[in-house]
């Protein structure tokens, strides 16, 4: 994985360090993300955020661990996921940012969000669209404990990365449009192209930790 991560960063006349790797590891038990952690893992991503409230007391000890919300939140989710996450990726509704603005000064602390942007025509796919990035960004603005960092996408799945490449080439064209610094797109199946194209954060799960457990039926 850290071989494929430069190789591609090489090829994008960028650094290693330029990019984060979060490994995914929704539906995958706290032992084996401490097993992950063990190996060198220090940032995971969480599908589900009653999934991760479950298994998060028993990774309290983690010190260097930070923990990315990537599925989609609902508004009456935002302070469970205060509480348990550093960065919120899925960020799509100025109503979601107040709440989870709320939640954050009652506990008091601030927290990095990305928004996420809906790029294709999948009914599947959640997300704002490009057009309502400014207004995410006004309202955030309005904001004291939650900084946008930057954006997220998730292009339609494919088993072809060069399918993925417009865009992660988009998304890149609208972070420097509103001058972001984070750019959050990539996965197992195309994270390469993903670094190519600009990402400073790839998702990988499967290619960390292999074919995920069958859904146990919880939600968020």
């Amino acid at each position: 994985m850290e071989e494929r991560i430069t190789a591609a960063a090489q090829r994008a006349g960028r650094e290693r360090s330029q990019v984060t790797l979060v490994a995914v590891s929704k539906k995958f038990s706290a032992a084996v993300m401490r097993e992950g952690y063990q190996l060198g893992l220090r940032e995971f991503g969480e599908n589900y955020v009653q999934e991760f409230a479950r298994k998060s007391a028993d990774l309290q000890d983690l010190s260097e661990a930070r923990f990315h919300m990537i599925g989609h939140l609902q508004t009456n989710k935002a302070a469970i996921a205060a509480s348990h996450f550093q960065v919120v990726q899925t960020v799509d509704s100025p109503k979601l940012l107040e709440r989870l603005d709320r939640a954050l000064a009652e506990a008091g602390h601030s927290m990095d969000v990305l928004i996420e942007v809906k790029l294709s025509n999948e009914a599947s796919k959640t997300g704002a669209g490009p057009e309502a990035i400014p207004e995410l960004l006004e309202a955030g603005g309005r904001l004291n404990h939650v900084h946008i960092a930057g954006l997220m996408t998730i292009p339609p799945w494919s088993r072809n990365q060069e399918e993925s490449r417009p865009y992660f080439r988009r998304l890149a064209d609208l972070a420097a449009r509103y001058s972001l610094p984070q750019i959050s797109m990539g996965m197992s199946n195309d994270f390469e192209a993903a670094i190519e194209e600009g990402a400073t954060i790839v998702r990988v799960g499967t290619a960390i930790f292999g074919a995920r457990p069958k859904p146990a039926g919880e939600g968020q």
